[in-house]
Protein backbone atom coordinates (compact mmCIF):
# COMPACT_ATOMS: atom_id res chain seq x y z
CA UNK A 1 0.00 0.00 0.00
CA UNK A 2 1.49 3.35 -1.08
CA UNK A 3 0.39 5.32 2.00
CA UNK A 4 1.97 3.05 4.62
CA UNK A 5 5.65 2.64 5.43
CA UNK A 6 7.24 -0.54 4.17
CA UNK A 7 8.05 -2.71 7.23
CA UNK A 8 11.28 -3.86 5.54
CA UNK A 9 12.78 -0.40 6.16
CA UNK A 10 12.22 0.52 9.82
CA UNK A 11 15.60 2.20 10.30
CA UNK A 12 17.81 4.81 8.68
CA UNK A 13 20.40 2.20 7.71
CA UNK A 14 17.91 -0.27 6.24
CA UNK A 15 16.23 2.38 4.11
CA UNK A 16 19.49 4.08 3.07
CA UNK A 17 21.00 0.76 2.01
CA UNK A 18 17.92 0.05 -0.11
CA UNK A 19 17.86 3.54 -1.66
CA UNK A 20 21.44 3.06 -2.83
CA UNK A 21 20.31 0.03 -4.88
CA UNK A 22 17.88 2.15 -6.93
CA UNK A 23 18.85 3.74 -10.25
CA UNK A 24 21.02 6.81 -9.69
CA UNK A 25 19.23 10.15 -9.80
CA UNK A 26 20.90 11.90 -12.72
CA UNK A 27 18.38 13.08 -15.32
CA UNK A 28 14.81 14.32 -14.87
CA UNK A 29 12.65 11.37 -13.85
CA UNK A 30 9.04 10.96 -14.87
CA UNK A 31 8.11 10.08 -11.30
CA UNK A 32 9.57 8.68 -8.11
CA UNK A 33 11.51 5.48 -8.67
CA UNK A 34 9.48 3.73 -5.97
CA UNK A 35 6.41 5.79 -4.98
CA UNK A 36 5.65 3.56 -1.96
CA UNK A 37 9.01 4.52 -0.43
CA UNK A 38 7.80 8.10 0.10
CA UNK A 39 5.82 6.95 3.14
CA UNK A 40 8.79 4.96 4.48
CA UNK A 41 11.09 7.96 4.13
CA UNK A 42 8.63 10.30 5.84
CA UNK A 43 7.85 7.81 8.62
CA UNK A 44 11.46 7.91 9.87
CA UNK A 45 11.02 11.61 10.80
CA UNK A 46 14.66 12.33 10.01
CA UNK A 47 16.24 15.75 10.05
CA UNK A 48 14.77 17.52 6.99
CA UNK A 49 18.10 17.54 5.13
CA UNK A 50 18.37 13.77 5.42
CA UNK A 51 14.74 13.31 4.47
CA UNK A 52 15.34 15.53 1.43
CA UNK A 53 18.38 13.51 0.39
CA UNK A 54 16.43 10.26 0.73
CA UNK A 55 13.61 11.65 -1.44
CA UNK A 56 16.23 12.69 -4.03
CA UNK A 57 17.73 9.17 -3.99
CA UNK A 58 14.21 7.88 -4.69
CA UNK A 59 13.80 10.49 -7.47
CA UNK A 60 10.78 11.89 -5.62
CA UNK A 61 11.61 15.45 -6.55
CA UNK A 62 8.30 17.06 -5.51
CA UNK A 63 8.71 15.78 -1.93
CA UNK A 64 12.36 16.88 -1.86
CA UNK A 65 11.48 20.29 -3.27
CA UNK A 66 8.80 20.83 -0.64
CA UNK A 67 11.39 20.37 2.09
CA UNK A 68 14.28 22.38 0.61
CA UNK A 69 12.06 25.39 0.02
CA UNK A 70 12.12 25.82 3.81
CA UNK A 71 15.93 25.69 3.90
CA UNK A 72 17.01 28.05 1.16
CA UNK A 73 19.13 30.63 2.93
CA UNK A 74 22.04 30.64 5.39
CA UNK A 75 22.73 29.03 7.76
CA UNK A 76 20.94 26.08 6.12
CA UNK A 77 23.81 25.35 3.72
CA UNK A 78 23.00 21.63 3.65
CA UNK A 79 19.47 22.36 2.45
CA UNK A 80 20.76 24.93 -0.02
CA UNK A 81 23.23 22.42 -1.46
CA UNK A 82 20.52 19.77 -1.76
CA UNK A 83 18.40 22.39 -3.53
CA UNK A 84 21.17 22.72 -6.11
CA UNK A 85 21.45 18.96 -6.52
CA UNK A 86 17.67 18.77 -6.94
CA UNK A 87 17.73 21.36 -9.73
CA UNK A 88 20.63 19.56 -11.42
CA UNK A 89 18.55 16.37 -11.51
CA UNK A 90 15.46 18.28 -12.70
CA UNK A 91 17.47 19.61 -15.62
CA UNK A 92 17.38 23.23 -14.39
CA UNK A 93 21.13 23.66 -14.81
CA UNK A 94 21.40 27.44 -14.46
CA UNK A 95 19.48 27.30 -11.20
CA UNK A 96 21.67 24.41 -10.02
CA UNK A 97 24.78 26.45 -10.78
CA UNK A 98 23.39 29.38 -8.78
CA UNK A 99 22.71 27.16 -5.73
CA UNK A 100 26.16 25.57 -5.97
CA UNK A 101 27.70 29.04 -6.13
CA UNK A 102 25.74 30.05 -3.01
CA UNK A 103 27.26 27.19 -0.99
CA UNK A 104 30.73 26.93 -2.53
CA UNK A 105 32.43 28.11 0.69
CA UNK A 106 30.44 25.87 3.04
CA UNK A 107 31.75 22.82 4.86
CA UNK A 108 29.09 20.55 3.38
CA UNK A 109 30.10 21.55 -0.17
CA UNK A 110 33.77 20.95 0.67
CA UNK A 111 32.85 17.51 2.01
CA UNK A 112 31.37 16.59 -1.37
CA UNK A 113 33.77 18.34 -3.72
CA UNK A 114 36.93 18.79 -1.67
CA UNK A 115 39.52 21.43 -2.08
CA UNK A 116 41.03 19.81 -5.16
CA UNK A 117 37.89 19.76 -7.31
CA UNK A 118 35.94 22.49 -5.52
CA UNK A 119 33.50 24.73 -7.30
CA UNK A 120 35.19 24.29 -10.69
CA UNK A 121 34.83 20.52 -10.50
CA UNK A 122 31.21 20.80 -9.40
CA UNK A 123 30.33 23.20 -12.22
CA UNK A 124 32.15 21.02 -14.73
CA UNK A 125 30.08 18.07 -13.50
CA UNK A 126 26.84 20.03 -13.99
CA UNK A 127 28.01 20.91 -17.50
CA UNK A 128 28.70 17.28 -18.30
CA UNK A 129 25.24 16.25 -17.07
CA UNK A 130 23.69 19.05 -19.13
CA UNK A 131 25.60 17.88 -22.22
CA UNK A 132 24.33 14.34 -21.66
CA UNK A 133 20.73 15.51 -21.41
CA UNK A 134 20.74 18.06 -24.22
CA UNK A 135 23.19 16.48 -26.70
CA UNK A 136 23.35 12.85 -25.67
CA UNK A 137 27.10 13.25 -25.14
CA UNK A 138 28.93 11.74 -22.21
CA UNK A 139 29.26 8.59 -20.19
CA UNK A 140 25.92 8.14 -18.44
CA UNK A 141 27.15 5.41 -16.10
CA UNK A 142 30.13 7.47 -14.94
CA UNK A 143 27.95 10.56 -14.39
CA UNK A 144 25.32 8.52 -12.54
CA UNK A 145 28.01 7.12 -10.25
CA UNK A 146 29.31 10.64 -9.55
CA UNK A 147 25.77 11.84 -8.84
CA UNK A 148 25.26 9.14 -6.21
CA UNK A 149 28.69 9.81 -4.69
CA UNK A 150 27.86 13.51 -4.34
CA UNK A 151 24.57 12.73 -2.60
CA UNK A 152 26.20 10.09 -0.37
CA UNK A 153 28.77 12.63 0.79
CA UNK A 154 26.02 15.10 1.67
CA UNK A 155 24.12 12.36 3.51
CA UNK A 156 27.21 11.41 5.51
CA UNK A 157 27.88 15.06 6.35
CA UNK A 158 24.28 15.57 7.51
CA UNK A 159 24.27 12.25 9.37
CA UNK A 160 27.37 13.36 11.28
CA UNK A 161 25.92 16.79 12.06
CA UNK A 162 22.28 15.92 12.77
CA UNK A 163 22.31 12.21 13.58
CA UNK A 164 19.91 9.64 12.22
CA UNK A 165 17.34 9.76 15.00
CA UNK A 166 13.79 11.02 14.89
CA UNK A 167 13.19 14.76 14.75
CA UNK A 168 9.68 15.28 16.08
CA UNK A 169 9.74 19.06 15.60
CA UNK A 170 11.60 20.03 12.44
CA UNK A 171 10.77 23.73 12.69
CA UNK A 172 14.26 24.40 14.05
CA UNK A 173 15.67 23.45 10.64
CA UNK A 174 13.51 25.94 8.77
CA UNK A 175 15.09 29.25 7.87
CA UNK A 176 13.17 32.48 7.63
CA UNK A 177 14.27 34.18 4.40
CA UNK A 178 15.27 37.81 4.29
CA UNK A 179 12.73 40.25 2.86
CA UNK A 180 14.64 40.32 -0.43
CA UNK A 181 14.65 36.49 -0.64
CA UNK A 182 10.97 36.35 0.31
CA UNK A 183 10.05 38.80 -2.47
CA UNK A 184 12.20 36.93 -4.99
CA UNK A 185 10.50 33.64 -4.05
CA UNK A 186 7.07 35.23 -4.24
CA UNK A 187 7.84 36.51 -7.74
CA UNK A 188 9.02 33.06 -8.80
CA UNK A 189 5.90 31.33 -7.52
CA UNK A 190 3.48 33.97 -8.79
CA UNK A 191 4.85 34.05 -12.31
CA UNK A 192 7.26 36.95 -11.92
CA UNK A 193 10.98 36.73 -12.59
CA UNK A 194 13.09 33.67 -11.94
CA UNK A 195 14.19 30.21 -13.01
CA UNK A 196 11.81 28.05 -11.05
CA UNK A 197 8.74 26.48 -12.56
CA UNK A 198 5.88 25.20 -10.41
Amino acid sequence: MANRPDPRFPTFSALYTHLLTLPAPLLPPGRATSPPLTASISALSLHPTLETAFHILNADLPSAHFLVRHMQSPPAYEGMFLHGILHRIEGDYDNARAWYDNVKDSEVFASAWGEREGKDGALEFIGRVESLKKKGQGNKEELAERSVEEIKKVVEWCRGKFGEGRVEDASGAWVRPSEEERKMGEDMVSGGEGFRKF
